[in-house]
C-alpha cells in the first residue's frame, strides 16, 4: 500500500517556506535556509521572510558549500521531538544533524517495538534518531556506521535524551562487511533498519552505490532475521529511485507484503509538500 507520510506534532521543528530550490526552516529559535532539489517551484513566504534566515547555506560545487552566518547557532543547540534531544550543528555538508521527517518512522517503530525487549539492527545508522526511537521502546540496538564522527554524535543524542544505560552497541564499520561477518557467526536480529545513501565510502574505502549493492545487501540482511522479526524499514532520500521499488524489494525479502511511500513536510506558509525521501517497511502485526 502506498502513501505519504508527514509528521504532525512536531514543536521545535518547522518547514517554513520552500522554493527556487531552497527550503527555510527553523530548529528551535534558530532559522536557517538550505538547498533543496526538488524545490523548483515558487517560494510563499514573503522575501523579507527568507532575509530572516539566521543562516544560509550556498553551494560552491553540487558536492560542496559554506554557511552564511548572520547570528551563530546557540552554544548549546539542541530540538526536541517528545522524549528524544537531538544536539544540532551547521555541517560542511548542509545537514545539522537530525532528519525531521523521519519522526513518522519513529513512531511507528516504538509502536511496533511497544516495550519489547527485541533486538534491532540499524545499518547507516547516522547520527542515530532511529537508534534513539527503538531504545525508548525498550529494544536493544546495534548502531553501525562507517563514520566515527557520525558514531560520536550519536552518542551525544543518546546521552542528550537520557537513553546512556539503554542497551547499545555502537559498530564502527564498513556495514556489508559487517553483515557478512554477522551472517558467519550466526547472529540474528528481530528488528532491521537500513537508511543506505546513493553512494558513500566505507572505512577502507568501499565503495556503495544504492542501485547496484542495496539488492544484494537485502539478501544477506534475510539471513540475519530471527524466526519471528518484529519489523524492517528502508529508507532512502535518492530521486533515481522509486518508492514502488523499496516496496518490491522488501516483499521480496519478506515474502509478504510491504507498505511504501513517500515522507514528506508541510510548510506552514501555504501548507504544501516538499518531498524528503522515500520509504518501504514491513511489521509482523
Amino acid at each position: 500500500m502506498r502513501s505519504i507520510l508527514t509528521p504532525s506534532d512536531w514543536t521545535d521543528y518547522e518547514l517554513i517556506d520552500s522554493g527556487e530550490g531552497a527550503k527555510l526552516e527553523r530548529f528551535g529559535t534558530y532559522i536557517i535556509s538550505r538547498p533543496d532539489p526538488r524545490a523548483i517551484w515558487n517560494p510563499c513566504a514573503p522575501k523579507s521572510t527568507w532575509e530572516g534566515a539566521n543562516a544560509t547555506y550556498v553551494r560552491s560545487t553540487k558536492d560542496d558549500g559554506h554557511w552564511n552566518i548572520k547570528t551563530p547557532p546557540p552554544d548549546d543547540w539542541k530540538i526536541r521531538y517528545h522524549d528524544l534531544v537531538f544536539t544540532l550543528k551547521p555541517t560542511s555538508f548542509k545537514h545539522v544533524g537530525v532528519f525531521p521527517e523521519q519522526a513518522v518512522n519513529w513512531e511507528w517503530m516504538e509502536r511496533v517495538i511497544g516495550g519489547k525487549p527485541i533486538k534491532v539492527l540499524n545499518l547507516f545508522a547516522y547520527t542515530g534518531g532511529a537508534t534513539l526511537a527503538c531504545l525508548s521502546a525498550g529494544a536493544e540496538v546495534v548502531h553501525v556506521d562507517s563514520s566515527k564522527p557520525a558514531i560520536d554524535w550519536a552518542n551525544d543524542n543518546l546521552r542528550a535524551s537520557g537513553l546512556q544505560d539503554k542497551p547499545v552497541h555502537w559498530i564502527l564499520e564498513d556495514v556489508v562487511k559487517f553483515v557478512n561477518r554477522e551472517t558467519r557467526r550466526g547472529h540474528t536480529y528481530d528488528g532491521l533498519i537500513l537508511d543506505p545513501p546513493r553512494f558513500g565510502r566505507g572505512t577502507k574505502g568501499e565503495v556503495w552505490k544504492i542501485e547496484e549493492d542495496l539488492p544484494n545487501l537485502l539478501t544477506l540482511c534475510r539471513s540475519l532475521l530471527s524466526p519471528k522479526p518484529a519489523f524492517v524499514l528502508i529508507n532512502a532520500y535518492t530521486a533515481d529511485l522509486s518508492s514502488i521499488v523499496l516496496g518490491n524489494m522488501l516483499t521480496d525479502m519478506m515474502d509478504s507484503e510491504s507498505s511504501f511511500g513517500e515522507l514528506a513536510l508541510k510548510d506552514t506558509t501555504s501548507g504544501r509538500l516538499l518531498p524528503n525521501g522515500i520509504f518501504a517497511r514491513w511489521s509482523a502485526s
